[in-house]
């Protein structure tokens, strides 16, 4: 099949997520309409991610959209995109591709038109946050090794644990790099005890002695690689604007952006 836009996957991209999507089981008695080919299925969802369009704006040369939209909820609920990409990542580590040794960790707000996502204060009261909150992590050549969703009402420092659980690929990193959001003596301590050193400059009113100095912070001028990350994140608009209610339709088009992302890397 010829490639027919930039949005869609080529024969060599095919050739590695193909075998990784399960076909859709056939009923028992053989009775209904043959499943559409995954191929187009996955093209016609790559079109949505990258314009950002309404489900109902998808073009006729791809199957009809409930269908695709139907068929991307399955992949959603059953985690096919997650471990597409965690199979993608965890070859590039084997082949020496990501490396661990240096992570870049930053949080950033992409405008919820909708969404289920909500956060709550500290009077135990509920409310829905105006926005949402990716938060990324990166090797040290950009490419993404873990992706965690959240409100935009929490305190970053208090994300980063859950972040390095959705990690994509076993193993923990030696050196975290963040900004001054993440200077705090707490985290620290808290990463030191699983083998991770924090680097993150210090806050201008910051009242406790140093912990970290000008060696040590020079690894901090790398940091604009996981920018790029999400630089690359939203060339997707589906990324950048969040249009689905429920937060993990949303991540599943971070997850299929970052699929592209690490294809890149084969070809």
């Amino acid at each position: 099949m010829a490639n027919r836009r930039g949005e869609e996957v080529t024969d060599e991209q095919w050739e590695l997520i193909g075998p990784l999507i399960p076909d859709p089981p056939r009923r028992a008695d053989g009775r209904g309409r043959p499943w559409r080919d995954k191929r187009e299925i996955m093209n016609g969802v790559l079109w949505i991610l990258r314009s950002g369009a309404r489900w109902q704006d998808l073009p006729e040369r791809f199957p009809p959209y409930q269908t695709c939209h139907r068929r991307y909820q399955q992949w959603v609920r059953s985690g096919v995109l997650r471990d597409v990409l965690e199979t993608l990542a965890q070859d590039l580590h084997e082949r020496g591709e990501l490396d661990l040794s240096e992570v870049s960790l930053m949080a950033l707000s992409s405008w919820r038109k909708k969404g289920a996502l909500r956060g709550e204060n500290q009077a135990g009261q509920r409310h829905e946050a105006h926005g949402g909150r990716p938060l990324g992590r990166s090797d040290s050549s950009g490419f993404p090794l873990a992706l965690h969703v959240t409100s935009a009402s929490p305190n970053e420092v208090t994300l980063v644990t859950n972040t390095l659980e959705q990690r994509f690929i076993d193993g923990q990193p030696e050196r975290l790099i963040g900004d001054k959001a993440y200077d705090s003596d707490g985290l620290d301590a808290e990463l030191a005890q699983q083998g991770v050193k924090m680097i993150a400059p210090h806050r201008r009113n910051r009242k406790k002695a140093a912990t970290q100095d000008g060696r040590t912070l020079r690894r901090y001028k790398r940091r604009w690689k996981i920018e790029r990350l999400f630089a690359w994140l939203h060339n997707y608009r589906r990324v950048l604007t969040r249009f689905d209610y429920y937060p993990e339709n949303y991540l599943g088009f971070v997850h299929l952006a970052c699929i592209k992302i690490l294809l890149n890397c084969y070809l």
